[in-house]
């Protein structure tokens, strides 16, 4: 078995990326993200993507509704390719984008980066050109370990106090898509204010940022 990193990224791309647009305007999560180089112009990317019906999604693209399934709704665009988007530049680094969506104004992304060095250049590549970059969750392999044998960032850098605000809001599901509880229904869960919660909750992001980058 490799020993490299899989990654789950949140990049706020609210007004770079079509799909969070018509995400956001909409209120929709999105579904089935697809992209490929268009056929006769390897310059253009056709994307494809669906929301929930109900409503008629404005994007910076122009956005053309391919089929409807009744719930939701498949929509198609083509734009140039080397705009910077979060996916484009993630595979700079030779990591293809292996699951996607848009949620909440951000971009979600998960990609399988070979080795730390990779893995700390892209998220620098990323946090230089967005305003908004958080590590949602890095699983790291290790060279002939088992299969399922998956070593989690090492804990201990966070104070007591963090790890419950991780623990409670894990088990609340504020993690998952869509989410099990919003930031609210956690702090009202721990008994802090909303303000304080997202204070313990980017305190204890940015320790175990450092940590995977050996910061």
């Amino acid at each position: 078995m490799g020993s490299g990193i899989r990654a789950e990224i949140r990049v706020a791309a609210d007004g770079t990326c079509p799909i969070v647009e018509a995400s956001s305007d909409l209120g929709s999560p999105s579904y089935t993200i697809a992209r490929g180089v268009t056929g006769g112009a390897p310059d253009r990317v056709n994307e494809e993507f669906m929301l929930e019906s109900g409503g008629d999604p404005e994007a910076s693209v122009e956005l053309t509704e391919i089929f409807d399934y009744g719930a939701k709704t498949m929509y198609r665009f083509s734009r140039e390719r080397g705009r910077g988007c979060p996916c484009e530049t993630v595979e700079l680094f030779d990591c293809p984008i292996v699951d996607l969506h848009a949620r909440d104004g951000s971009l979600y992304l998960v990609f399988h980066a070979t080795d730390m060095e990779t893995l700390q250049e892209t998220i620098v590549t990323l946090r230089n050109r967005y305003s908004a970059v958080d590590v949602r969750r890095l699983l790291r392999s290790e060279h002939d370990a088992p299969e399922d044998d998956l070593v989690l960032l090492d804990r201990s850098r966070l104070t007591e106090r963090q790890r419950e605000v991780l623990e409670t809001a894990n088990s609340m599901g504020y993690f998952e898509h869509p989410k099990g509880a919003n930031a609210g229904e956690v702090a009202d869960e721990l008994g802090i204010t909303t303000s304080t919660f997202s204070e313990h909750l980017a305190a204890s992001q940015s320790k175990l940022m450092d940590a995977i980058l050996d910061i």
